[in-house]
């Protein structure tokens, strides 16, 4: 005889709450409640307020910044599920943190994409839903199954609509050049793509670009801005070569300080982004944030009754391509 499917049931940690709601609209399942606060020093205090026990567990949390207290904060909401005997605990991370430390490049550095992956396993995640991981390696770090989605559908859909004529796709360095070739291929564009040197964390400089841009549109895709110092030097040099408008598509805009100004004195005339992570208004400076709430949703649902994921990888599925 087999056993009854577990209930499920999602909670959020307080990195991007309005996410978490709109996944239990689409789902159909109200928001688990759990109390989460700060000890005077700073210690983080998690509470699940209901019944969990046997149920099949899902905790929203990008690691957006605050970085290390989100992250935190999700370690401990999983440690506080597993103590109440959840039947299963997967780890919604929209925006997965730590990613580009995903190798040795110098000596004496760590590599913390690793280190992230062992802390969720030892806290007690059983799986893994993220979407747009920085480096697709990172899902060899992790001893559970891993589903990794796509924002892609959802930004090519509003794409298409958006720009009309001539276009180019750029990819803004070396390492997106794959991102870069998939949006073309599905807008119908040309291809190119800039070089950079990396002068510092926060700054970096287009040397050259190959390809054609001239009076074309130009899409500038990138799967992480957070200085927005690549996007910004990669649009003044494909001004330089005669585009026209200049567009950039992100997954994630996790927009810093220093971001700001560099976006409001730039050459892009929108960026489109998601909201995996809360997106800070721009003032003078159009920012487009679409929703990934039912792409998420519809992993979630499909990880609960053990079906497949791989459609949602579709460019061309409409539902999934939603901006609710």
């Amino acid at each position: 005889m087999f056993a009854l499917q577990p209930e499920l049931k999602v909670f959020t940690g307080s990195a991007n709450r309005d996410l978490a709601e709109r996944i239990c609209k689409y789902i159909g399942t109200p928001l688990g409640q759990a109390t989460i606060s700060s000890f005077p020093d700073g210690e983080t205090y998690v509470k699940i307020e209901e019944n969990i026990r046997g149920h099949d567990i899902f905790i929203v949390q990008p690691t957006s910044p605050p970085t290390n207290q989100h992250l935190m904060e999700l370690l401990i909401m999983v440690d506080a599920a597993r103590r109440a005997s959840a039947d299963r605990i997967t780890a919604v991370i929209p925006f997965f943190g730590y990613a580009r430390q995903d190798r040795k490049d110098q000596p004496r550095v760590p590599i913390t994409a690793k280190l992230v992956a062992n802390l969720l396993y030892a806290a007690g995640v059983n799986r893994v839903l993220t979407m747009d991981l920085h480096a697709q390696q990172v899902q060899g770090f992790f001893d559970i199954p891993v589903d990794h989605l796509y924002s892609a559908p959802v930004l090519i859909k509003y794409l298409r609509k958006r720009m009309a004529g001539k276009l180019a796709v750029v990819s803004p360095d070396l390492g997106g050049l794959k991102m870069a070739s998939a949006y073309a291929e599905a807008l119908g564009a040309n291809l190119a793509i800039v070089a950079k040197e990396r002068k510092s964390a926060t700054e970096t400089e287009a040397l050259y670009l190959i390809g054609d841009v001239e009076n074309r549109d130009v899409l500038l895709v990138d799967d992480l801005t957070e200085t927005a110092g690549t996007l910004s030097s990669a649009a003044a040099i494909v001004k330089k070569h005669g585009a026209r408008n200049i567009y950039a598509g992100v997954a994630h805009a996790v927009l810093v300080d220093v971001a700001i100004p560099r976006l409001q004195k730039s050459q892009i005339t929108e960026l489109v982004t998601t909201n995996s992570t809360p997106v800070r208004t721009v003032e003078g400076f159009k920012v487009t944030v679409l929703c990934v709430s039912e792409l998420l949703g519809e992993g979630i649902k499909r990880i609960h009754h053990d079906e497949s994921v791989s459609s949602l990888f579709n460019i061309e599925n409409e539902k999934n391509g939603k901006t609710s």
